[in-house]
């Protein structure tokens, strides 16, 4: 039991540009908060945009979707096919190509995204079908 540790409290003001192109508010991360093993984010995906498709190497990834109805193209090539709406909790295994894409083309989604990587972004690899290979 450490009682010397503080409660820390993140209030991201402003959205941060990611490798995947997506506005985030930094939550929990090495950095805001000491962590150690977990990042906790907001991503906004605007109206009718999509990620670049990408990959986090050696990560898990679990999101919750407070807004919106997303489609997630994945697997090798991008060939598989998920859709999500609001109230879903997702799970992406570590080293899976990914593309989220927002389906409405008048409203926000957004959703939280945790990951067991305090540096969220140093695990990013951009994807680029064909050409990749996760393994």
């Amino acid at each position: 039991m450490n009682l010397d540790k503080d409660i820390v409290t993140v209030r991201p003001e402003m959205t941060i540009n990611t490798l995947q192109k997506l506005p985030n508010y930094v939550g929990i991360s090495a950095l805001t908060a000491g962590a150690k093993g977990i990042s906790m984010n907001m991503v906004v995906i605007p109206p009718g945009a999509k990620a670049e498709p990408h990959f986090h190497q050696g990560f898990e990834t679990a999101i919750y979707l407070l807004k919106g109805k997303v489609e997630t193209l994945y697997g090798e090539n991008l060939t598989k096919s998920i859709v999500n709406e609001e109230g879903d909790f997702i799970f992406i295994p570590a080293g899976v190509p990914h593309q989220p894409r927002n389906l409405s083309d008048s409203e926000s989604a957004l959703a939280i995204v945790s990951r067991n990587d305090p540096n969220e972004q140093e695990s990013v690899q951009i994807y680029s079908p064909n050409k990749n290979d996760p393994g």
